[in-house]
């Protein structure tokens, strides 16, 4: 499975943006859809143009089966380039257009952008607004609602209840509890009712004292170690006659759309036979994303397989190889303390990786540990990690978009198993 080059989105004459995402889970904490945003480190100025730009790059994308799968993409939007004839090129059930209230100067305004809304939802776009369209100015545009988000970043747990409520009475959006950081707050508006959740709560790691790896997870680290010992064939199916379910998840991970096998690989010995141990230990680091540990949610293997792809393609034009494969497994095991519950250093005692791979995970040094830097960015709103990391690498804002769409479409393709 070759990475592909990192081709531009756009053409030079077009000012670069730099897209970020972050995810919005649902009630069982899996990945339902992604906010993408410009976060460009050219202009931090939200305008019609750079929005319009975004979803050109975003859903013009090389053809439709590139973008990310069946998840639900939220684009940031003014009213401004709502007007744009770029609306034409997009899909409409493939995203919801986030709009934001007006200035407090332009309030009386408000009924003047009913007729536009009122037209984009005819077109079947559907639309999300912040916790404003509970207010009586906006009582107009409420029915255009299909989503409706609080930001807790702002509002206190008590009015946080207070627009819920009114929002469960009034409407039939679907509700977003946004800036999500910790688990009580998370507790709170899924309490309420909130059935989306968006924040950076979900992969923070949640160390318990006196935590233990489960077994599942001790076979998979197990099997890393003998691949990359460079163990005979017959030593790692013994791991793998142990632990059948491990077995067939490889298989399967291997036989997905994901991995382009033109033949599919019926066993073990057949998989060493196509591709090599060295190709076996990025497989092998994968499977860790299917292993979860007591309440880890699902999203964080995910965002762990995200990274990965991410981080490979980022290093393919760069480095050699082995290297691009070692970048994948630093990007899945950068949420290792997560998903096994305990330290990263712990985590890393137990398993036999490359120098490289360690040197980034524990200590942000060597060749890999830009790439991690920049993947992480990608979902976070560091713009200073992000723009230092790009320069570093001597990547463009293009090349990462590309690569950053490639690999949410690429985790999407893959077998879903627990």
């Amino acid at each position: 499975m070759p990475p592909s080059s990192l081709t531009p989105l756009a053409s030079k004459d077009v000012t670069p943006i730099a897209i970020a995402r972050q995810a919005i889970l649902d009630e069982g904490r899996n990945v339902y859809g992604y906010e993408l945003f410009d976060r460009s480190v050219v202009s931090n100025a939200h305008s019609a143009s750079s929005d319009a730009q975004l979803l050109f790059n975003v859903l013009t994308l090389n053809d439709s089966e590139a973008l990310p799968g069946k998840k639900t993409l939220f684009i940031n939007c003014t009213h401004d380039s709502l007007a744009g004839g770029h609306l034409d090129l997009v899909a409409p059930d493939r995203v919801v257009l986030e709009i934001p209230p007006l200035p407090v100067s332009k309030a009386e305004q408000i009924p003047d952008y009913l007729p536009n809304l009122e037209e984009i939802q005819r077109r079947g776009f559907r639309m999300a607004f912040s916790y404003s369209i509970l207010t009586r100015s906006y009582e107009s545009w409420l029915p255009l609602a299909s989503f409706i988000k609080f930001d807790l970043s702002i509002l206190k747990p008590e009015a946080v209840a207070s627009f819920v409520k009114l929002a469960q009475a009034k409407s039939q959006a679907k509700l977003i509890a946004e800036k999500v950081e910790t688990a009580r707050q998370y507790e709170l508006v899924a309490g309420l009712g909130v059935k989306l959740f968006q924040g950076y709560w979900f992969a923070q790691p949640v160390l318990v004292e006196g935590q233990t790896i489960r077994p599942a997870q001790a076979t998979i680290l197990q099997l890393i170690n003998l691949v990359r010992k460079q163990a005979s064939t017959n030593e790692i199916e013994e791991v793998l006659k142990r632990d059948p379910t491990l077995s067939f998840n490889l298989l399967r991970f291997i036989n997905s759309a994901g991995f382009g096998m033109r033949t599919e690989v019926t066993s073990f010995k057949h998989a060493v036979m196509l591709l090599g141990l060295n190709r076996l230990f990025k497989w092998a680091a994968l499977l860790m994303t299917t292993s979860r540990s007591g309440d880890t949610p699902p999203a964080v293997g995910t965002t762990a397989v995200v990274r990965g792809r991410l981080m490979e393609l980022l290093a393919t034009e760069i480095l050699p190889p082995d290297e691009c494969d070692n970048a994948f497994v630093v990007g899945v095991f950068s949420l290792l303390d997560t998903m096994l519950g305990v330290p990263m250093q712990t985590a890393l005692a137990t398993v036999t990786l490359p120098v490289s791979v360690t040197d980034a995970l524990l200590h942000q040094t060597g060749p890999l540990a830009p790439y991690l830097t920049l993947t992480v960015a990608c979902e976070t709103g560091d713009d200073n990690a992000f723009a230092t990391a790009a320069s570093t690498l001597g990547l463009t804002s293009n090349q990462i978009n590309w690569a950053h769409l490639q690999a949410l479409a690429w985790a999407e393709t893959l077998t879903q198993v627990d």
